[in-house]
């Protein structure tokens, strides 16, 4: 996928988010987020948008603050979000394709990191909103999917602040089953995990399904679709594999 399939994408998805709260209300619990309601994932999303758009606008260099989370609620709230979510759309859309800024992954470019950065980020919080009002969840693209399950296996994960560690050395496959060679191999061990996008010896553990549904898995939204293998090794991602803002 190119940077334009990302900004489409994220185009659609934070208006879809919108939608989706809207028709929830502020005060809607959100299922797949458990302590959040509606307000607080308005709140959250609205202001990493906010955040995000100012490295490519402004040039920052080095990672900079977020501009905290806004003291509005209903309307206003909403409105908010989708002023923040056209501007980063519309920041991302017009930049330089050689715009210098932070970014914290390795990637093509900065421009190509934050588009498909934020397009991953309102996608899965998409889905927290689509929860929260309930009824049928829109679809993500297989090939999308496939791409975010490789940023968050090689890139988030691969960091050092992951949590994502086991005492006795693990291996855990990842398999999408709708889409040829979309297959993972993670070694867990007492340092951060390490994947490589191929099928290489044996595994303790499988998990697969299609690509959207593994997707949001690995992401803590859904169970896995299927799981194979020692079971442990699963709990330890869902119990461990969270991304925190802090």
């Amino acid at each position: 996928m190119d940077t334009a399939d990302f900004l489409q994408t994220l185009d659609r998805e934070g208006r879809l988010l919108a939608e989706a709260a809207e028709q929830a209300g502020a005060d809607a619990k959100v299922p797949t987020c458990p302590d959040w309601q509606v307000r607080d994932l308005l709140r959250h999303t609205g202001m990493v948008h906010r955040w995000a758009a100012a490295f490519v606008a402004e040039g920052h260099t080095s990672s900079h603050p977020d501009g905290g989370l806004p003291d509005l609620d209903g309307d206003e709230l909403l409105a908010w979000f989708r002023d923040g979510h056209r501007y980063l759309v519309g920041t991302l859309a017009s930049a330089a394709p050689d715009v210098e800024c932070w970014h914290f992954l390795p990637a093509p470019s900065p421009l190509a990191f934050w588009a498909r950065r934020q397009a991953h980020e309102t996608t899965v919080h998409r889905v927290d909103a689509e929860s929260a009002r309930g009824g049928t969840r829109s679809g993500i693209n297989p090939a999308f999917a496939v791409d975010g399950i490789d940023e968050l296996l090689r890139g988030f994960h691969a960091r050092p602040k992951s949590r994502v560690r086991s005492a006795e050395p693990r291996v855990l496959r990842v398999r999408a089953t709708d889409t040829d060679g979309a297959v993972w191999t993670v070694r867990l061990s007492q340092e951060p995990p390490a994947a490589t996008r191929e099928a290489v010896g044996d595994a303790d553990c499988e998990v697969a399904g299609p690509a959207a549904e593994l997707y949001l898995a690995l992401w803590n939204r859904q169970p896995f679709p299927q799981v194979t293998g020692v079971q442990a090794v699963a709990e330890l991602w869902r119990e461990r594999s969270a991304v925190t803002w802090s």
